[in-house]
């Protein structure tokens, strides 16, 4: 039985965007994949309004986190955490051999402006990481205000996980002065797993040029060197290549604007039937996410069984992530999912709520 996706990714992925998938089978260095991957390419600096490279990267978006930092920190590198993904971006800056601190805000709060400005004042650091979105806590981070502070010191790689964030919400490249912007389209994006996306900075690709032992997988200067012929260093999952041109084809169809109003609507109603049910909200106000809602269990659900009979019914939800497992929940509420989506999810929950309450 096939469970429907309400979980923050991946997420369910429509008849459509399989069968662009099931196109044809085109080898990686021909005319025809060149084409493919340009067009890709283009529409994906349409989305984040940039002229600068957007590299495709058959891997989690985990490979080119620690790209990232391989390439890009060469001193000291300030990861700010705030839930479980951007505090494990620490664990794998340290885990590359590379120095590193981790600055932690409360799980629930946003990392602030004034947090970075306090790091990086000391005059440490040649990088900083932040997640816009942290899927584990629902969590949406100031990246424009941060991005402030950042105009102060560019002399510091900028580089921003927008895993749950990008296509949802709207992420200007160049206005930001971002460095790399990253994604995996298994969320926002509406695609199985497997494929990365990141937009990288001139400034950032003549400095990676001049970091030594970073390796070759992930290397900035080797996909630079592949992008201008329109391909990638090494064998890319092509399927998944179709899928995402669908895809960005869909949304600009749609209209950029309408998509990230649908998302804030249904994140909105997310949010109101979450406490109409008599739950709280665990991210802060004003910093809660457009794509997934995280609430607080009010001491009386059975929040894993409740999982288990969602299941059995053929859906597929979430109760919680990391310590924080159980004591909440996330609802996904992305990519091509729509209002009635909603509806059928609630309907299911209020029949249900009443069997796992005390």
């Amino acid at each position: 039985m096939h469970k429907k996706l309400y979980i923050p990714g991946p997420v369910e992925v429509s008849a459509d965007v399989f069968a662009a998938m099931s196109q044809p089978m085109i080898g990686h260095r021909m005319a025809e994949y060149a084409q493919l991957h340009q067009r890709v390419t283009d529409n994906l600096k349409r989305l984040l309004n940039t002229s600068e490279p957007v590299f495709l990267s058959t891997s989690s978006a985990f490979g080119i986190m620690e790209g990232a930092v391989r390439n890009l920190v060469q001193k000291r590198c300030a990861n700010f955490g705030n839930g479980a993904f951007s505090s494990k971006w620490h664990d794998v800056t340290r885990r590359c051999g590379l120095e590193a601190d981790l600055f932690e805000a409360d799980w629930g709060q946003p990392v602030t402006p004034e947090m970075v400005e306090a790091a990086l004042k000391t005059g440490r650091y040649d990088a900083i990481t932040l997640v816009h979105n942290e899927t584990s806590t629902g969590v949406l981070s100031p990246l424009a205000d941060i991005a402030e502070v950042m105009k102060n010191y560019p002399e510091v790689s900028f580089i921003t996980d927008t895993v749950s964030s990008m296509s949802a919400v709207p992420i200007d490249f160049a206005a930001l002065g971002l460095d790399v912007c990253l994604a995996g389209v298994q969320k926002a994006f509406g695609l199985p797993p497997g494929l990365a996306v990141c937009a990288v900075s001139r400034k950032a690709l003549d400095k990676a040029k001049t970091t030594p032992n970073r390796g070759y997988y992930f290397d900035f200067e080797e996909f630079e060197k592949n992008d201008l012929k329109h391909n990638t260093p090494s064998t890319p999952c092509i399927s998944l290549i179709y899928g995402l041109d669908a895809q960005l084809q869909k949304m600009f169809i749609e209209g950029l604007d309408n998509r990230y109003c649908r998302h804030a609507a249904m994140a909105e109603k997310t949010r109101a039937w979450i406490q109409a049910q008599g739950f709280g909200l665990f991210a802060a106000a004003g910093h809660r996410s457009v794509t997934l809602t995280s609430g607080c269990n009010d001491g009386r659900t059975d929040l894993d069984r409740l999982k288990k009979l969602a299941g059995a019914r053929g859906y597929a939800i979430d109760n919680g992530y990391g310590k924080i497992k159980n004591t909440s929940f996330r609802i996904a509420h992305m990519a091509d999912m729509t209002d009635s989506d909603l509806d059928e999810l609630f309907a299911l929950l209020e029949e249900l709520l009443p069997q796992v309450r005390s």
